[in-house]
């Protein structure tokens, strides 16, 4: 009778499906932009995103450069909506994204060495001690910083 339970046992718990464990992100802000790409490759409209005061920042610059139609607070504030933007051929208005400073290899720039993405035409987004922001207004504050990603 032992062996037959015990069989039982084994068979009850083969049958439930271990709960996912979900992994340790190590870059949010890179699984925030490969979400973003990927979900512009796979033209959805949306991407729902975990949320950090540091990604809120990089959606609001995305927002007001024009590469995204807006964001929003969903879940409880647990996490973010990015609404993707299209234009009138149903082409993505963001091209590329690239995550520059890594954790395992820092970028950090001096005022005089901001980058200009494609000639000026993309937006290098900035970390800075005085919040996140795009190349552009780091130099007009002669500000220097690490140098998150490229955007165009």
């Amino acid at each position: 009778m032992g062996n037959a339970q015990a069989t039982q046992n084994q068979q009850q718990q083969q049958a439930v499906a271990p709960t996912p464990k979900l992994g340790v992100v190590t870059d949010p802000i890179g699984d925030m932009l490969a979400r973003i790409r990927n979900a512009v490759l796979a033209h959805h409209n949306n991407v729902r995103i975990p949320v950090s005061k540091m990604k809120l920042e990089i959606a609001k610059i995305l927002h007001e450069e024009g590469y995204i139609r807006g964001f929003q607070l969903v879940g409880k504030g647990r996490e973010m909506r990015v609404r993707l933007k299209y234009d009138d051929t149903n082409e993505p208005v963001l091209r590329g994204l690239k995550r520059v400073s890594k954790p395992g290899r820092r970028v950090y720039v001096g005022h005089q060495d901001l980058p200009r993405v494609l000639a000026g035409l993309g937006v290098a987004v900035l970390s800075t001690d005085q919040g996140i922001m795009t190349a552009r207004e780091a130099r007009r504050r002669n500000l220097g910083g690490e140098v998150l990603a490229y955007v165009w």
